[in-house]
This record gives structure tokens, sequence and C-alpha cells, in this order.
């Protein structure tokens, strides 16, 4: 049964490392990998689904205009990651007891890998944090956090992305461990593109 947590992708980046291409707007299971990762998060809860966006105008606003996502514009994208964080958990309902921080950039997560984090979250239990991980346990993605971190999410700065938040509760943090490495695979240049292409040719 799907859950009814907001979902929060974080899409502001500006691809800075792919040499003028935009990798959320590149193809993958044939459609771009912004419109998936929105499609895997409308599959994983009945809840909103949020995506920061850079200023417009932008592509990848077209694309997500086609969706059922609510966008949240990040006028100071150029700050990084924490930007993203800032503008998408203050968008967040009041009434969210934790919400999903999902990257963008993660070409192979699916649906089913976003049902499983959701699953394991209790926020009546001591943990505060849901995170996914590789089959051997490595942290990666999608992360939940719970409320009461929303704070010091929203007190980062700079390209800092939730790890920090993480680390600094890994006490009452539950890895929960998905397929493969896809809970950290991204890819940032051409060439890691055309090297995981290759692969799953």
């Amino acid at each position: 049964m799907p859950s009814t947590l907001p979902i929060l992708i974080l899409a502001a980046g500006q691809s800075s490392r792919m040499r003028g291409r935009d990798k959320l707007m590149a193809l993958v299971d044939d459609k771009p990998l912004l419109q998936r990762q929105i499609d895997n998060a409308h599959a994983a809860t009945t809840g909103p689904v949020l995506v920061t966006l850079p200023p417009a105008p932008h592509p990848r606003h077209a694309l997500t205009q086609k969706t059922m996502a609510q966008t949240v514009p990040v006028p100071d994208a150029v700050d990084g990651m924490s930007a993203s964080l800032r503008r998408g958990l203050e968008a967040i309902a009041n009434d969210a007891p934790a919400a999903m921080i999902l990257l963008a950039d993660l070409p192979e997560l699916t649906s089913a890998d976003l049902r499983c984090v959701l699953a394991a979250v209790d926020t009546d239990s001591n943990s505060l944090i849901w995170r996914g991980a590789t089959e051997d346990g490595k942290p990666g993605h999608p992360i939940v956090f719970a409320r009461p971190l929303f704070n010091a999410l929203q007190q980062l700065v700079g390209d800092e992305g939730g790890n920090r938040v993480a680390k600094d509760n890994n006490d009452r943090m539950e890895l929960i461990q998905l397929p493969g490495n896809r809970a950290r695979r991204d890819l940032d240049t051409p060439e890691e593109w055309e090297r995981w292409r290759n692969e799953i040719r």
C-alpha cells in the first residue's frame, strides 16, 4: 500500500559537469530522467510530490508542468543543494511527520525501491532517519527524515545535502538495503553516462 508521506525531488542543480548537457533531461527507460523520478515518486506515495527547480526559463519547467508534481522554484539555486532543501522543506505541509528526499540524478532507483524505504518508516519509533543503502550496506539514497530534523536540514549551507545531518544522527538511522548499487549510482559526466549505457546494454 502506498505511503502518504511527501517526496521532495531535488532537481535545481546546474549539471555543471555535463559540459552543456542537462543530465536530468537524458532519456532513461525512454523518458527524461526527471520525469522518470517523478513517475516513480507518484507510484510510491499518495502524498504530494514536490520538485525543486532552477530559475525559469529552463526546460525542466516545461517538463514538470506536464506532470502532477508541485514545482518549487529555487531562485538561489546557485547556492547549491542546501538552497533546494530549504525551499523544498518550506513547501511541505506542517502536518507531515516526515519527508523523503530524493535526488533527481539516480537513474537506477525504481518505484519499488522508494516503496521499500517508505515502508520502513515508523515515526513512533526511536528512529529519525530511514535511508536506502546498497546491497552490501553502504548508505545511499533515498533518505526519509522525520520532522524533528527539518530545522537542521534548513540550516545547511552551500552544496551540502542531507549527509551531514544523517551522520550527526547516525545512532537514530535505519538502513534499508536495496538491490545492487542503485542507492548510490549517480551519473555526473558524459563519460559516466556513456559507461553506464554500455553496461546496461
